[in-house]
């Protein structure tokens, strides 16, 4: 088998301008994406036979469950680990992410999306104490649900293909959105429900949604992100008419 091409967008350091570089990579079957990186690590060698520095990129769980490889693969936001070098046009293309800062070569500061978690308090307070006794009853249907809310692995495809999240717009993206609402289906969600629903009426909440839907094509773990932003829809709503008649 002819070696494998793999051309990679380059950059030193946040404020240097970024450049291209090939390498050509044995053929190996079974290669994804983070082996071919893992390959010009052990062997930082141009196509020419130059001698240049190792990749930088970011990588933790090689299974598709942490998100945190996520990069442009010939043009398509994905996971290097689930990336099959079989199933790839060749050259292979990889790029940074483009709504984040980069901070060298492919990997890049996604703080922006974790601070949108954040402010949405998409977490479940375990300060004080909560009478619940057994808890109320979850349906399956919203048990389904929830399981699949939780599947999102703040990976940022989703705000990668969201025209709405960009530089010039505060939308807090719908990785954020979905992350709300699954909090709000937990069993103590509805003690801080009000808190979060205010945070998604605000500035760069839902509102600023345009309902472009490409955010559910995209995601890799298929997580419902459209009818999360639906569900968001009606609580801001019912939130906004409460607060008039509660004046």
């Amino acid at each position: 088998m002819d070696p494998i091409r793999l051309r990679v967008k380059r950059q030193a350091r946040p404020d240097a301008e970024p450049y291209w570089e090939e390498f050509k990579i044995p053929y190996r079957a079974g290669h994804n994406v983070h082996s071919l990186l893992m390959e010009v690590q052990l062997r930082p060698l141009r196509a020419d036979g130059t001698r240049t520095s190792p990749v930088a990129w970011d990588a933790n769980c090689l299974e598709e469950v942490c998100g945190s490889c996520t990069m442009f693969v010939n043009g398509q936001i994905r996971q290097a680990c689930s990336a099959l070098v079989d199933t790839l046009a060749r050259p292979i293309v990889l790029e940074p992410m483009k709504k984040f800062p980069v901070v060298r070569d492919l990997a890049v500061d996604r703080s922006r999306m974790f601070e949108s978690l954040k402010r949405v308090r998409a977490w479940v307070p375990i300060d004080g104490t909560y009478d619940l006794g057994p808890g109320p009853r979850m349906t399956e249907e919203v048990q389904q649900y929830a399981y699949a809310l939780s599947r999102c692995m703040t990976c940022g495809c989703c705000l990668e293909a969201c025209p709405q999240y960009n530089d010039h717009s505060a939308f807090i993206g719908p990785a954020a959105v979905g992350q709300a609402i699954l909090k709000n289906l937990h069993p103590t969600g509805p003690l801080t429900k009000e808190e979060r629903t205010a945070e998604l009426m605000g500035i760069g909440g839902i509102v600023d949604c345009g309902n472009a839907q490409n955010c559910v094509v995209v995601c890799p773990k298929e997580v419902p992100l459209t009818r999360a932003i639906g569900d968001a829809g009606r609580e801001t709503t019912k939130k906004f008419f409460r607060d008039i008649f509660r004046r």
